[in-house]
């Protein structure tokens, strides 16, 4: 009898050694996810994608955390540093990584993601996204357990398109007409060239070939213009429109001018706040009545009965691509039109400098301060000193670049100015001296 329970004893922890180990390896099977109360956000390397393209997507899963809130343009093209879309959120909270190996999975409406499912390090998952064939808006989900975040809006293709922005080549044809290389460079928002887009081209005078083209790795697209004299009527011009996406611009080539009007402009990069040199020519027989020249940002100058060339200045306040646009009327009333292109940067503040008189004055003793400004400098309007502690005055605002100052007191005084213009950023400058007893 003792020797059957012992046996039977001996069965049981058998057994429950056996269901033991066969529940170790069915929890080993399943998958490690997310806890309840985590916080999935994920992120995008770039926020347009191009046709066939990919780009590194990064979800970053944190236990009882909230979700993270990037810019909407990526940061010199790092993962993480920036979104194109809104990330959900479930609870907040401290937030702490999830556990290495937590299983996220991945959809997108527009694409694929590979690979669909991935494993945490340090909370954080890279898989890639690969646009393909189809232009539209894309919505990435990552998920895991009952976590679930989402990047909306990264712009594939034809729908990340901003402008399009048309120039021709030449862009004024003889009078018994030629060929000219039409380009359509197609932008994003941030202004880099789109690549893989279709572009279709039209024209109210002549031919094209191709009618449509596809942009290259820089974003731009060619056709060529045929016009001639005696198909076009005796057309003085033929307007060549670009559309992609919704977007149009267009470009003007004249044909047989009879006031040979041009517009260049400057051969050197221009920014804000600084003066952008055009030329503009007419042809030398041509009885000219007036040229008008539109800079693309509202304002216009009249240049008057002009001959040959001459060279008309205008300063742009904000960077960006503008237009530009030189109208010649003769004296029989007949008006031609002919632009360019102008890409202007962002304003860069000028270098300030302060001089002083005296580096080492006596307490009472007048000092001369001088700011010189150079670099991108336009009109300047004012300079804002500070002369810093115990200083007579202690600010002051000159039209002037010198002012003078005394102190009550010893020691070292720092004295800054802000020179500040009537276009473009302003500028800052500082020095510093001794003030002995």
């Amino acid at each position: 009898m003792v020797t059957h329970m012992k046996r039977s004893s001996t069965c049981l922890a058998l057994l429950g050694l056996v269901a033991a180990l066969a529940v170790a390896v069915a929890c080993d099977k399943v998958p490690l996810l997310a806890p309840t109360g985590s916080v999935i956000s994920v992120f995008a390397a770039a926020n347009t994608v191009p046709l066939n393209g990919d780009i590194e997507i990064v979800a970053n899963v944190i236990e009882n955390g909230t979700a993270q809130s990037a810019p909407s343009t990526p940061t010199n093209g790092q993962p993480g540093t920036g979104t194109t879309g809104t990330t959900s959120t479930t609870t907040a909270g401290a937030g702490t990584p999830v556990q290495n190996g937590t299983l996220v999975s991945f959809t997108t409406t527009i694409g694929r993601i590979e690979p669909s499912e991935a494993r945490t390090n340090n909370g954080q998952v890279r898989v890639r996204f690969f646009s393909g064939t189809q232009s539209g808006t894309a919505t990435i989900t990552a998920f895991s357990g009952g976590a679930s975040g989402k990047l909306e809006n990264l712009k594939v293709g034809s729908a990340a398109v901003e402008r399009v922005i048309v120039s021709a080549s030449p862009q004024t044809l003889p009078p018994s007409g030629g060929n000219a290389t039409i380009t359509a460079r197609v932008e994003d928002t941030s202004g880099l060239g789109l690549s893989g887009i279709p572009v279709t081209f039209t024209t109210d005078n002549g031919s094209l070939n191709p009618p449509s083209a596809t942009t290259d790795s820089s974003g731009v697209a060619t056709t060529t213009l045929t016009a001639s004299n005696a198909s076009t009527a005796g057309a003085r011009a033929a307007k060549v429109t670009a559309s992609v996406a919704g977007k149009t611009a267009d470009v003007t080539v004249s044909l047989g001018l009879r006031t040979g009007v041009t517009i260049t402009a400057p051969t050197t990069q221009v920014s804000a706040g600084q003066p952008a040199t055009f030329t503009v020519g007419v042809a030398a027989n041509a009885n000219i009545q007036n040229v008008t020249v539109e800079f693309g940002d509202g304002s216009r100058q009249s240049l008057g009965a002009i001959s040959g060339s001459t060279t008309v200045q205008h300063t742009y306040s904000e960077a960006g691509t503008y237009n530009v646009r030189a109208t010649a009327t003769d004296a029989t009333g007949f008006t031609e039109q002919v632009g360019t292109a102008m890409t202007v940067l962002p304003g860069q503040p000028p270098s300030v400098i302060i001089t002083a008189s005296n580096n080492n004055p006596s307490v009472g003793e007048t000092v001369i301060f001088t700011a010189t400004a150079s670099g991108a400098t336009s009109t300047i309007v004012r300079y804002e000193w500070d002369f810093g502690t115990a200083a007579i005055p202690p600010t002051a605002s000159t039209t002037g670049n010198r002012v003078t100052a005394s102190y009550t007191t010893t020691g070292s005084k720092v004295i800054t100015v802000r020179v500040i213009q009537a276009a473009g950023p302003s500028g800052d400058g500082t020095t510093s001296i001794v003030v002995k007893p």
